[in-house]
């Protein structure tokens, strides 16, 4: 028996329906149309938020072809079986098309396909009429009257007049209403939205955050598919839903806001940073040269020279007027992008197409979006100031949600001032409402002018609190991801705080392995400047991460441990450090049973660091472990070009080594490691 259900991986209005094979048997032909006929007669239209006299009108018309279906005791020999195919087919269709129309999230896009949806209904009749007008019913043994039945529904199906129903009409007009009431910068009456999501038996925050989910996945195929002729009427709906959703729905019903899967672990780790803050600003291409300009903004170097030579004298970003025209290469973003193709096993080109998720979200996706978002941004800055505890934390939750993929969001609610009462918050003793303040503020914190507010307004005191004394796990490793978008721009400051680094350590020490792996990231980026070194390294941070390394048995926290070793590593305290806890073997053995690259590549750049500052004796040992050799060999051929040459270099060191025993490192080999290190 053939069954067909509604899977959600099916795009709505799509139709997989396929012929029967032509060699199945008559029986089984017959078992699977009725089968068919009963899953669509099961539908009951009280539950159609939309298309209710269309989908009534189909499942009577099917529900008369079953009476004869299970009338009829065989599918004749002497028949043709085309004609029973066409029906399975067709019945296949009107099938999916009644699960589009009853489907979960998908209640407003249907009412806007009204006309569509109608003309289906129309086609797949009649559809049926052509099937049955070639039934030969007088060669089938079934009753007069059920031969009367079929022929009735024949004639019917052809003359059937399949509308758009009124009701649906009028609520499609005032949703576009709607709409252009946003678009012209006018908030809409609460009444007809509320007459709206009535119709539609939108009753909850979960059925309208249902929808909103359902049109975000129906642009995302839309632009996989490069048809975007949909996307800003698409954008428009999502922007009046998100309106919906803070500002009508007062509740979260069935849900606790800290419980979402959205920021429960807000991973933000060296090997997992977001290609959005690699792409230049003027290209929105991931940056393959990247540059600093005297405001202190990164570009691409092929980017802001075509800008200079147009003639501009500004900042393309902050719109500044730049001191000088000078490109100060900056190697430490370089390495991180770099880090991320390797990681990712992607090259740079195919990264550079500005996606979606990059050049469709620095601006609304439509004038509706950006109205419905301005509006909604203010009154969840009021809510944040002026609300009940509860409307603080579902406004803070609305806001996390609101800014968790697009830049123009964050933008919105930063221009608003919702930082300042988000920071507030931090120090509450409610543990949902503490996660989703700082849960917010990290999505908020990956815009620039997020960094600076969080800054301005004294938030890095609250931020550092939150890392240490966190109510809950998910809120301290949350504090230690926004630590490391602040440090982008405030590294000196962070670092000169007494409690950042230590706390970061802490948070190696006994957090969670998102924990860790955030704790290791915000370190990393402390350690793009130089004075933060000496502050890390006395906070013991190198033998809490050998530890970690003795432990974990998970290769993205090895890696990301390495990385970090391997950026102390590279001057002698650091190295000191290590060779005081006899990392030196521990670093060996991973370079030899790890069989990820980026993991390899950190592991030769400790050891050339070790070499380079710990001397003869470090070579020495070394020297000893004729395995060694065999991993480095590995890179010259599997690893990449930077950990070739790294390999190249130790390999050499090694040689020379054994070779004379009693030399020391040349200086200008030494020279050439710590540029190697240096550049890569």
């Amino acid at each position: 028996m053939t069954r067909y259900s509604n899977h959600d991986h099916r795009r709505l209005l799509s139709s997989p329906a396929v012929f029967p094979c032509q060699d199945i048997s008559p029986a089984t032909l017959l078992t699977s149309l009725v089968s068919l006929s009963l899953d669509v007669c099961n539908f009951q239209c009280r539950l159609f938020p939309t298309q209710r006299r269309n989908a009534r009108e189909a499942i009577r018309q099917v529900g008369i072809i079953l009476i004869f279906l299970q009338e009829l005791p065989e599918i004749p020999q002497q028949s043709p079986v085309l004609c029973f195919s066409e029906l399975h087919y067709s019945f296949q269709k009107i099938l999916f098309l009644l699960q589009d129309c009853t489907r979960k999230g998908a209640r407003l896009w249907m009412l806007m396909k009204l006309q569509y949806v109608a003309s289906q209904f129309r086609v797949l009749i009649r559809g049926l009429a052509t099937a049955l007008d070639v039934l030969p019913l007088h060669r089938i043994e079934v009753c007069g009257e059920v031969k009367e039945l079929v022929e009735l529904v024949a004639n019917q199906a052809r003359k059937v007049k399949f509308e758009v129903d009124p009701e649906d009409e009028e609520n499609s007009k005032l949703v576009h209403s709607i709409l252009r009431q946003f678009e012209k910068g006018i908030e809409p009456a609460l009444a007809d939205i509320k007459r709206v999501l009535d119709y539609l038996d939108i009753k909850s925050w979960t059925d309208c955050n249902n929808e909103i989910e359902f049109l975000q996945d129906e642009m995302d195929f839309q632009y996989s598919e490069c048809d975007e002729r949909e996307v800003p009427f698409l954008s428009s709906l999502i922007g009046f839903l998100s309106y919906c959703r803070g500002v009508i729905f007062e509740t979260l019903d069935s849900r606790n806001p800290s419980d979402s899967s959205e920021g429960r672990c807000s991973t933000e780790t060296i090997k997992c940073i977001n290609p959005e803050d690699f792409r230049c600003p003027i290209s929105l291409e991931l940056m393959k040269d990247p540059v600093t300009v005297s405001t202190g903004q990164t570009y691409d170097r092929t980017s802001i020279q075509q800008w200079l030579k147009s003639g501009n004298k500004i900042c393309p970003k902050t719109g500044a007027k730049l001191k000088n025209t000078d490109l100060i290469p900056n190697t430490t973003l370089r390495k991180l992008i770099q880090q991320f193709c390797v990681d990712n096993g992607v090259s740079l080109t195919k990264l550079n197409n500005p996606g979606r998720d990059i050049a469709n979200t620095t601006v609304p996706g439509s004038p509706a979006a950006a109205h419905a978002t301005q509006f909604l941004s203010w009154f969840l800055a009021r809510r944040l100031v002026f609300g009940t505890m509860d409307e603080k934390n579902k406004a803070s939750y609305e806001i996390r949600l609101l800014a968790r993929s697009n830049i123009f969001n964050r933008s919105c609610l930063i221009q608003v001032g919702t930082v300042s009462p988000l920071l507030f918050l931090l120090s509450t003793r409610d543990k949902s409402t503490q996660e989703n303040a700082i849960a917010a503020l990290l999505k908020l914190s990956k815009h620039n002018n997020g960094k600076e507010a969080i800054i301005e307004n004294g938030g890095l005191k609250p931020i550092v609190t939150v890392l240490k004394n966190g109510l809950s796990p998910e809120s301290r490793q949350t504090a230690a991801a926004i630590i490391f978008y602040l440090a982008k721009q405030h590294r000196r400051l962070i670092g000169e705080n007494a409690e950042v680094i230590p706390s970061l350590v802490e948070l190696m020490k006994e957090g969670t392995a998102c924990g860790k792996k955030n704790a290791m990231v915000a370190l990393f980026g402390l350690l793009v400047l130089a004075s933060n070194h000496k502050r890390v390294l006395e906070a013991n941070t190198v033998p809490v991460l050998v530890d970690i390394l003795a432990s974990s048995e998970k290769d993205d926290v090895t890696t990301d441990s390495l990385a970090v070793l391997a950026a102390l590593a590279e001057n002698s305290e650091g190295a000191e450090a290590m060779l005081k806890v006899s990392a030196l073997p521990l670093i060996t053995g991973i370079m030899k049973s790890t069989t990820r690259k980026v993991g390899k590549e950190h592991c030769v750049s400790i050891l050339l660091s070790l070499c380079v500052n710990g001397g003869e004796d470090v070579i020495g040992l070394m020297a000893k472990d004729v395995s060694i050799m065999a991993s480095l060999y590995s890179l010259l051929t599997d690893g990449t070009s930077r950990a070739a040459k790294k390999a190249r270099f130790l390999m050499r060191i090694l040689q020379q080594f054994n070779e004379k025993p009693t030399s020391s490192v040349a200086p200008q080999q030494t020279l050439d490691v710590i540029d190697l290190l240096g550049r890569n």
